[in-house]
């Protein structure tokens, strides 16, 4: 029997892999749904080719183009955010969730009764609402498996049955396009630049949380809830080839590191597969080719997204929500060039100052403090934007 499977957000950059993997398993597996924000010829050019059952495109104006383009195939085309969570309700073997930010949270709280298994590529929905997933997870009986290629790393090398014997988990960063430049440097960095990774080929929203290292501050949250590990047992160290994707060290000074290619096809081949080995069609290690593994401390003063992460973590409550938010909001604005780079770090810093008093107990809550932060932030990015203007 055929696993079917599900992918939401299949034209981003780990939902294309997951759409060459599984068209290079087509014996394997049965496409049930493919999701796209709003690039409808890539949606449909990936439903004939995986003959998926249904195709959604969220940006309801496209679906007469989205029906155009599947026009004389078996796939039926629907459009909207109600349709996108109708569809993350349909049961099916394995799920793929990859929708970027927070937009991903609600499909994947209503994936989770409903998936056997649910790969996690979308980080943002974990650190708002970690404990509030992986609690309907535990209830459901669902297995979330994580996709990001740190925290794959340490599920595969992370030993539940010895969880008492483990001192800490070690998750590697590249140290993003940046991480020789001064700090001088990084205030004058444009939108171009920071999506510029030297490793990896991504989106440009985790390209620039990837270069304020507010990327690996998500992750340490992640890996909290995915984990159950203190903030005090997750550490964060530079590996600038990104050849070892993450570890975990023992109390016998055993460090389980797992190692790969920098390339996606990897983790989530290995999600796609689980518990079984799947065989990938992305890049693979060639050891005898590496000559240099080297390591370094992050500068916390040159990055202080990893500063505000850690804090936000050790707060708890609502303050993961908050730090999400207005990280969300202010990379957009980095983006469209209204604001400076260090200005994204300005938005987050000021967001974790306000009172608010929002509780986080329901994904209801969870979305309205998150709406709350956008728009405070949003404020906030109207006053210093016209100074940078000014300025500039």
């Amino acid at each position: 029997m055929k696993k079917t499977v599900s992918v939401f957000g299949s034209t981003g950059s780990v939902g294309r892999s997951t759409v060459a993997l599984l068209t290079h398993h087509k014996e394997r597996y049965k496409v049930e749904i493919l999701t796209a924000n709003q690039n409808v010829d890539l949606l449909a050019a990936h439903s004939i080719a995986l003959k998926a059952k249904y195709a959604v495109i969220a940006d309801e104006t496209k679906l007469d183009s989205l029906r155009d383009a599947l026009s004389g195939h078996e796939t039926e085309a629907m459009a909207g955010r109600q349709a996108l969570l109708d569809m993350a309700s349909h049961s099916v073997d394995w799920v793929m969730m990859a929708i970027v930010g927070l937009a991903g949270l609600e499909p994947l709280f209503q994936a989770i009764p409903n998936g056997n298994v649910v790969a996690i590529a979308n980080k943002e929905p974990l650190v708002s609402a970690g404990a509030l997933l992986m609690s309907r997870a535990q209830r459901y009986g669902t297995t979330i498996l994580p996709v990001d290629s740190e925290h794959n790393a340490i599920f595969q090398v992370f030993e539940k049955e010895n969880k008492n014997a483990i001192e800490k988990i070690i998750l590697t960063a590249s140290g993003g396009p940046f991480r020789t430049w001064s700090a001088e440097q990084i205030a004058c960095a444009t939108p171009k630049q920071a999506v510029a990774h030297p490793n990896w080929s991504m989106g440009a929203k985790i390209s620039v949380d990837s270069a304020s290292m507010m990327n690996k501050g998500l992750e340490v949250i992640e890996a909290h809830h995915l984990f159950g590990m203190s903030a005090d047992q997750i550490d964060v160290i530079i590996h600038p080839q990104s050849i070892i994707h993450s570890m975990v060290q023992y109390c016998d000074g055993s460090v389980l590191a797992q190692m790969g290619a920098p390339d996606m096809s990897t983790p989530i081949a290995n999600a796609l597969g689980y518990p079984d080995r799947l065989e990938t069609c992305g890049q693979k290690l060639d050891i005898q080719t590496l000559s240099n593994l080297s390591f370094e401390r992050p500068d916390f003063e040159k990055f202080p997204a990893l500063r505000l992460s850690y804090d936000a973590l050790r707060a708890q409550g609502n303050a993961p929500v908050i730090l999400n938010a207005a990280n969300e909001v202010a990379v957009e604005s980095f983006l469209m060039s209204q604001i400076p780079f260090p200005a994204m770090m300005e938005c987050v810093e000021e967001a974790l100052s306000k009172n608010y008093t929002h509780c986080t107990s329901t994904l209801e809550d969870i979305v309205d403090l998150d709406q709350s932060v956008r728009t405070d932030t949003e404020v906030f990015i109207q006053k210093i934007s016209s100074h940078f203007k000014k300025a500039g």
